[in-house]
């Protein structure tokens, strides 16, 4: 007795070969029916015998294609049909939106075909199959048809063609597909638009090889390349680019040549090889023979491998590694459109290696570090975005924009979160612009209709201003701890109450000061600030960010007085007695100069005092080197710290005792790496006794650390071990960045979620 089942399968199963994978599986099982996408995911109908139907449906799930993430499969029995054949059909829209894969590196297979003179795609830079390429970064709406992607223009050749219609062929409906006769073709020009004469690819290897810079178009954006081993191009990069010291981004041919400058242990060598190449943290060799230029005062290189064609043949046998840098000045957005790269890269490049497919989304690349074995997002772009973050619970459609550091768009649709890539720092109209742009494409893509929008409790940051003013939609504003808070509960499924350690630069409190080390009690719907660290004055504002000796002096002035102005610090001694006094009269009156909990600017000025960095000329390089130089200490025992209650019966976590006791040592000449290690240990242990102390106010157990300071891996894993030997049960993140690049799915949770939204 024949039997037909209708499956709407939902996830991402659209541009991933997900249809001639059924094909082929109906036919293994001697099925007939169809399959069609729909605007929802992939549609199917299958008749034959019930056991060969739940092996069937047993078998898309378990042999799904590689790039395929199932999040839903229902089945049901319909009545029985004509037919002996399984047909794929095109596609057809209605339903409950799309999931989009994003982009990915190059499998296997097309590599192969790529380096093999005999096939017919040899040194092809588009080369593509249904296994790999780009997505994401090509769509322009769904469902998946190549006419809704930036190869719209391209009209395949016969041979292209055939591959497309075939579904036996792993070409089969690949939206990318092309070749050198009809695809996508590569240029190289000079910084004026002049084409240059040859092959292009082994001119750009060429000119790579003699020092030039050049602006080379990805799936993405553009990446600025120089030969890593080339110090003076590498410095005049620097000098180009106004990046004095921030460290650049290396991309090596292949592991082997990433093991002579680095040393990744085999979790993070499973993260560089992985498909979708993120750049990941790996310490740098004692000796290696690139540029000191990469990653000045840095202990680690960030380092990826290929994830385009091109990449590979720019680099294979030709280099040991590239910089290739986001195509941008500092501060600015990634250059992604042609004309504006050329504006706006024309002093940078020497020349720009190009090709004339449109991006239609541009695409940081994503970067990562290993914490305790497993990945940990200081970027979630490329590769990862905008694939779904599941919620322990369906709830309202709501957009989330996020803050003004790190900035990204979160999109809800029932039990589903939709975290878009890396946008970048908020903080002038083009970046602005960028946010616009990618919440528009994405509500059009996944089809979401926002009945409101979230934001940041801050005034002035440009997201929350385009909120309130432009997005149309009703607005509610989430405080940024709480959102912190609520992310880390979120991806890792939680509800109820729980404890949570908030450590990060800055962000708006709802008592007019700058919060910044919180711990905090509450869930979705509301929250408490239990405790947090003592405040101290911020001498100078938004100066302090840049200046970490001014938080240096503030934290000094609150532990000795006045007497702090006499200690003999490099950075005081440099001060004029009427400068001295104006910085002793901000502290002590407040004098631009608001109160701050941050554990943030703690590292910042514990940096300068031990000599690390009195300025920055990035966010956060204080205290990456000062975990830096912490690593290679010795251990010693804890500082001092003192655990109060004030007025509100708020729990105060005082370092002043830390302070004094760094100040004292350092001065007689103690080691500063041991120092800087045992700073570190004191603020984890003194987080963790407030927990203590917390647990035994409210009877919770669970704890969940957000924040962009745990970034920081040596304070991060000392808090962690520390609660777990207490009895805790800690949650950290995995899935989003613990840093504010994470801010929008909490808001977005929060705002789905709380009642007062409503």
């Amino acid at each position: 007795m024949l039997k037909r089942i209708r499956c709407d399968i939902r996830g991402i199963v659209q541009g991933v070969g997900f249809r001639p994978f059924i094909h082929r599986l109906a036919r293994r099982f001697e099925l007939s029916g169809w399959v069609r996408n729909s605007s929802g995911g992939v549609i199917l109908e299958a008749q034959g015998k019930e056991g060969d139907l739940h092996l069937f449906v047993t078998a898309i799930r378990a042999e799904a294609p590689p790039l395929a993430v199932i999040t839903g499969l229902s089945r049901e029995e319909i009545p029985a049909g004509d037919g002996d054949d399984f047909t794929i059909f095109a596609s057809k829209g209605g339903g409950g939106g799309p999931e989009i894969s994003p982009d990915w590196d190059v499998c296997s297979d097309c590599l192969r075909e790529l380096f093999d003179p005999a096939d017919r795609r040899f040194h092809y830079p588009f080369i593509t199959c249904t296994n790999c390429g780009p997505r994401y970064s090509i769509i322009t709406g769904t469902p998946y048809d190549r006419h809704l992607t930036t190869m719209a223009p391209f009209v395949m050749c016969p041979l292209c063609r055939g591959e497309y219609d075939d579904p036996a062929d792993r070409r089969f409906h690949a939206q990318p597909n092309g070749c050198p006769v009809c695809g996508p073709i590569l240029t190289l020009t000079d910084a004026t638009g002049k084409v240059v004469v040859g092959n292009p690819l082994t001119e750009a290897i060429r000119l790579l090889a003699a020092g030039e810079i050049l602006a080379v178009k990805g799936t993405g954006g553009y990446h600025l390349a120089v030969d890593a081993a080339n110090d003076g191009a590498v410095r005049e990069l620097r000098r180009r680019k106004l990046r004095d010291e921030k460290p650049f981004a290396l991309m090596a041919p292949e592991l082997e040549e990433v093991r002579k400058f680095a040393t990744p242990d085999f979790p993070e060598e499973r993260l560089i090889t992985s498909p979708e190449r993120p750049i990941v943290l790996v310490r740098q060799r004692d000796e290696h023979n690139l540029s000191p230029a990469v990653a000045p005062a840095n202990g680690y290189f960030g380092v990826m491998l290929p994830s385009t064609p091109l990449q590979h043949l720019l680099l294979r046998g030709n280099f040991p590694a590239l910089v290739m840098t986001s195509g941008n000045l500092s501060d600015e957005p990634m250059a992604y459109r042609d004309k504006d790269a050329r504006q706006r890269l024309n002093a940078t490049a020497d020349f720009f290696l190009i090709h004339d497919r449109s991006i239609q989304t541009r695409l940081d690349d994503s970067v990562v570090r290993l914490f305790q074995g497993n990945p940990l997002f200081l970027r979630r772009s490329r590769g990862y975005a905008p694939r779904a973050l599941p919620l322990f619970a369906g709830q309202r459609s709501v957009l989330a924009v996020g803050g003004e550091l790190k900035g990204s768009v979160c999109l809800t649709r029932g039990d589903r979160a939709f975290l878009s890539q890396h946008i970048g720092d908020l903080k002038n109209p083009e970046t602005l612009a960028s946010l616009e742009q990618t919440a528009e494409h994405l509500k059009k893509i996944l089809e979401i209709k926002p009945e409101l929008v979230a934001h940041d409790l801050h005034p002035d940051y440009l997201s929350t201003r385009w909120a309130r003013e432009s997005s149309g939609l009703p607005t509610v504003g989430i405080q940024h701890h709480h959102a912190h808070l609520a992310s880390c509960m979120g991806e890792n499924g939680l509800e109820g109450e729980v404890m949570g350690i908030i450590f990060d630069g800055a962000g708006f409190g709802p008592d007019g000061t700058i919060w910044g080390g919180e711990f905090l009690v509450g869930g979705y719907e509301n929250f408490r600030r239990w405790g947090h660290i003592r405040q101290v004055h911020l001498p100078g504002g938004d100066a302090a960010v840049r200046e970490p000796f001014r938080m240096a002096l503030s934290w000094l002035r609150a532990t000795f007085g006045p007497a702090a102005f006499d200690l003999p610090f490099p950075f005081i001694a440099s001060l004029s007695p009427e400068e001295k006094k104006l910085f002793d009269r901000m502290i002590q009156r407040g004098i631009n100069s608001p109160l701050t909990s941050s554990c943030g600017r703690l590292l910042d000025g514990v940096a300068a005092l031990l000599g690390v960095r009195s300025a920055v000329s990035y966010e956060g390089q204080a205290a990456i080197e000062l975990e830096g130089i912490a690593e290679g200490g010795k251990e010693r025992p804890p500082l001092p710290f003192l655990i109060a209650r004030d007025a509100n019966d708020s729990l105060i976590l005082d370092f002043t005792p830390a302070i004094r006791e760094l100040t004292e040592a350092f001065l007689v000449g103690d080691d500063r790496a041991s120092l800087a290690r045992a700073f570190h240990n004191t603020v984890a242990r003194g987080a963790v006794d407030l927990c203590v102390a917390i647990r035994q106010d409210t009877g919770l157990q669970r704890v969940v650390l957000s924040g962009g300071v745990f970034q920081n891996r040596l304070l991060a894993e000392g808090v962690h071990d520390l609660l777990a030997a207490r009895n805790f049960n800690v949650f950290t993140h995995r899935l989003v960045p613990p840093n504010d690049g994470g801010l929008a799915l909490g808001q977005a949770i929060i705002a789905g979620r709380s009642s007062s939204c409503a």
